[in-house]
């Protein structure tokens, strides 16, 4: 008898489809050497980190992201699911820093046990809570709830603070609301113009440039991007246009797109008249923006700048223009001004709210979208509530059924959260879900510091991930397959995530946790273990907020139907936001002059076998965030086994460094070690590096902690580097060579 489930795959935020089916449930994976017992093993003899035979297959199911299609990671996303490094009970670091099983009963206490000393010695924000975009809306919620009221703390933010909080915060400066895609995917399908700027999705989120080929082919691509990456290949060849601006400079270069689209006349007059507000402002920004000065900031040349505007004019006058940004242009101390430059841009050729035109911004993370709605962020309460409204606390304590006042304010974003651990009146006693935050932080080298300086760490996750491994504590939770729940994708649709599989004994959702956890601390409110049950307190708690799913249950999801919110109690949701109003109370969109920051100007390097460089990160195809996760899939890991860092050969060639030869990329934050890849698709003065890989290849270990004031989003995009050959072999200590030099 075979079990299958419909449900979405477990990594980017685009959700694609799929069937998972299998003869039989899981049975947890052997471990080789292990000693079994209530005080575990003394020792562990070390297993091959590769998947075992695991009797399930995987389809892609038709529908409208991906439409069957799915990427590598999608079609290898059942491996990990037996995987031989899976946790499965929980594990107690020893004096000796060897993790030993402990049962459920003892790790719950000890982690009560850490929050009650923590408070009484240092108060409730000495409590710390780091989340992430992959946990199920359900997770999210209540891991905001539970952090506020069981834990009594203010301290609580996740990853999607790296990812999308600058092109959040500009949403909802310009249109009083936040949602990634404000319309259906598909309505790409048929636009005549597409500006994409910072985001490769060809390698990112492949069944997405399906959507995008249409325009390809009739010439309508325009791929803003430093690389001649895979998404900007697959502009050319189409006769679309690649603008490589230097690192840095998307805000100059937006400000110069719409400095022609003004003195050109290629504005929607009467657009601008009825629906914003702003324009004089905006358009005196624009004035010393010409495309010649632009040029000379950006690099891109002046008559490039000038086609880019005359197609999106063009394109919204006959089958419509989009305009859609991604990290790139968002991971930077600027992100959010550069984001509000993108909107102003489209705002200016009338595309927000029309029904054939759009401006959009794309989610990463899985549930990206969902995770940034319902309270994991340090300042928002369910239903993309502000924490510091007054009527927003009120309604959401009443569906909790406490005291308003016992819901603290604003925390920290994640960022400044990070510094504050081990401090004295920081974070002392920290609880991490779904993030891998070694690896995945700016200045990592820090972070990691920081985990190990403080009283407890206790750590949710299925695998030894770098962080894990710093832990006190680490708790086993369920794979996606295992688990029901909801997640919320690029475009605002909420989707079922369906459980095809048993999971091992000793796992745990993170919902059971919190709810044995609440328990233990006589937390006030309920703390349910069920999905479905969290889900229908979440309806409720999102009533009438910006984010509102009181119109959706897990019923209409199971009987397929499209579920987009804005999803009040009987509506019929809104697939295309903005058509007749914007969020803002009199309905019109807001635009804001922007300019951009003087950056610090790179000195010289005074090593002459170095050159100073400026480092700007990514992704590759096979890999997915902070490759906790894919680096454990034997496919994946043989097609990208390593961190190599692209640099353009005339650089190279300077330095006496070939293809294959170990580079030395540092700064003042720590060193990467890693074989060079040359490639004319990089810009000269450019470094790259992926950011999946930990120890000695982690770029985030050069990445710096400062953040936009607005958004509080670091700066990953823009780092200077001294880049020189290396003949130092891998270490496996993270902090080896920071600490050395």
């Amino acid at each position: 008898m075979t079990k299958s489930a419909d449900t979405h795959c477990p990594y980017c935020a685009l959700q694609c489809a799929m069937t998972l089916t299998s003869p039989t449930a899981l049975a947890p994976a052997s471990k080789p050497g292990s000693v079994p017992g209530p005080a575990g093993p003394a020792s562990r003899t070390p297993v091959p980190d590769a998947p075992l035979d695991v009797p399930l297959t995987v389809q892609g199911r038709d529908f409208p992201t991906n439409r069957g299609g799915l990427c590598r990671k999608g079609w290898t996303s059942p491996n990990l699911l037996n995987h031989p490094g899976r946790i499965t009970e929980p594990l107690l670091k020893g004096p000796d820093g060897v993790h030993r099983p402990v049962s459920w009963e003892h790790a719950l206490n000890l982690a009560a046990s850490a929050v009650r000393d923590a408070r009484a010695r240092y108060g409730a924000d000495s409590v710390g809570v780091f989340g992430g975009g992959g946990l199920t809306n359900e997770k999210a919620y209540m891991l905001g709830k539970f952090a506020r009221l069981a834990l009594g703390t203010s301290r609580i933010d996740y990853n999607g603070r790296f990812c999308m909080s600058s092109a959040a915060a500009a949403g909802m400066r310009a249109f009083g609301v936040d949602r990634g895609l404000p319309f259906p995917l598909e309505a790409l399908d048929t636009a005549s113009t597409i500006l994409m700027l910072g985001s490769n999705v060809a390698e990112t989120m492949p069944p997405f440039v399906q959507h995008l080929k249409g325009t390809r082919d009739a010439g309508g691509l325009i791929v803003v991007d430093p690389r001649r990456s895979a998404t900007a290949a697959f502009t050319a060849d189409g006769g679309g246009l690649h603008l490589q601006p230097l690192p840095g400079t998307d805000l100059a270069l937006l400000l110069g797109i719409s400095h022609v689209v003004i003195h050109e006349n290629l504005l929607d007059a009467d657009y601008l008249k009825e629906r914003t507000t702003g324009y004089s402002a905006v358009a005196r920004s624009v004035n010393s923006f010409w495309p010649e000065r632009v040029q000379s900031i950006t690099g891109v040349p002046a008559e490039l700048i000038r086609e880019t505007a005359r197609r999106l004019a063009s394109g919204a006058r006959d089958g419509g223009s989009y305009i859609l940004t991604g990290r790139g242009v968002e991971q930077h101390v600027d992100g959010t001004d550069t984001a509000t430059a993108a909107i102003n841009l489209s705002l200016l050729l009338g595309l927000p709210g029309s029904a054939r035109s759009g401006y959009g911004t794309l989610t990463g993370q899985g549930n990206g979208q969902g995770g940034r709605e319902h309270g994991q962020k340090a300042d928002q309460l369910p239903g993309y509530r502000k924490i510091t409204d007054p009527a927003a606390r009120a309604h959401v304590a009443g569906v909790w059924g406490v005291p308003e006042e016992l819901i603290p304010g604003p925390g920290l974003p994640a960022v400044q959260l990070l510094q504050s651990l081990g401090q004295p009146d920081g974070v002392r006693c920290l609880f991490v879900h779904a993030s891998n935050i070694a690896v995945a932080s700016p200045d990592a080298n820090a972070v990691i510091r920081g985990l190990r300086s403080l009283d407890f760490l206790m750590v949710c996750d299925f695998f030894m991930s770098e962080t894990a491994a710093e832990a006190d504590l680490i708790l086993p939770v369920l794979q996606w397959a295992e688990e029901e729940g909801t997640l919320t994708n690029l475009e605002g649709r909420v989707l079922r995530r369906r459980r095809a599989l048993t999971p091992p004994p000793g796992a745990r959702s993170e919902l059971w946790i919190m709810a044995r956890l609440a328990e233990a601390l006589d937390a006030p409110s309920s703390y349910s273990e069920d999905p479905e049950t969290v889900f229908e307190e979440l309806r409720r708690a999102s009533a009438g907020g910006l984010a509102d799913y009181s119109g959706i249950d897990y019923a209409m999801l199971d009987r397929g139907e499209a579920a987009y919110w804005p999803y009040p109690a009987g509506s019929t949701g809104t697939p295309r936001l903005f058509q007749d109003r914007f969020a803002h109370p009199d309905g019109k969109a807001v635009m804001t002059a922007v300019a951009p920051r003087r950056r610090r100007t790179p000195a010289a390097s005074p090593d002459p076998a170095a050159k100073t460089m400026t480092l700007i990160t990514g992704r590759l195809l096979e890999h997915y965030q902070s490759g906790a996760q894919t680096r454990r899939v034997a496919e994946l890991l043989a097609s990208k086994p390593e961190a190599k860092a692209q640099i353009h050969p005339a650089a190279a060639a300077s330095l006496g460094i070939t293809e294959g030869a170990l580079v030395s990329i540092a700064n003042e934050r720590g060193e990467v070690v890693c074989r060079a890849e040359l490639s004319t698709a990089i810009r000269p003065e450019t470094v790259f590096l992926p950011f999946h890989f930990p120890e000695l290849e982690s770029a985030n270990r050069l990445t710096e902690a400062a953040t936009d004031p607005i958004s509080g989003m670091p700066e990953f995009k823009f780092n200077t580097v001294q880049v020189r050959p290396a003949a130092v072999p891998q270490s496996t200590n993270v902090l080896q060579t920071t600490e050395a030099s």
